[in-house]
């Protein structure tokens, strides 16, 4: 049902927790399956230096949101406004259509972090 990549990133998640401080932090969800993402990032420099990320959700969403902070880091504004659900779903090897919704889900954290950033 779910990948090899899926369930590495579900089993050993990358970048759990929240930043302080001067991170961005932002929260989105997902009102059909009541799954919940919590992103904080750290932007230096024009760049996502770090990602952190908690969620309340299935193991989809889980992996999908370890995937999103790999993603994340390292990229400026620009390359951060190139990933959406797509991007999210080849992260972690493919999504069965039931489990889409956590593709989304990351894609529409980028889109409240690309409004968060912004206003900076």
């Amino acid at each position: 049902m779910y990948s090899e990549r899926l369930l590495e990133h579900f089993r050993n998640p990358r970048n759990v927790g929240e930043l302080a401080p001067p991170a961005l932090s932002l929260e989105v969800s997902n009102p059909a399956c009541g799954d919940i993402m919590r992103l904080s990032v750290l932007i230096e420099e024009g760049q996502v230096r770090e990602a952190r990320y908690k969620v309340r959700g299935c193991t989809a969403s889980i992996a999908g949101g370890s995937a999103l902070t790999e993603l994340l880091i390292g990229k400026t504004r620009a390359e951060v406004g190139r990933i959406n659900a797509a991007a999210i779903e080849a992260a972690v090897g493919g999504l069965a259509p039931e489990s889409k919704h956590a593709a989304v889900l990351g894609a529409d954290a980028v889109k409240s972090l690309l409004r968060l950033w912004s206003r900076l």
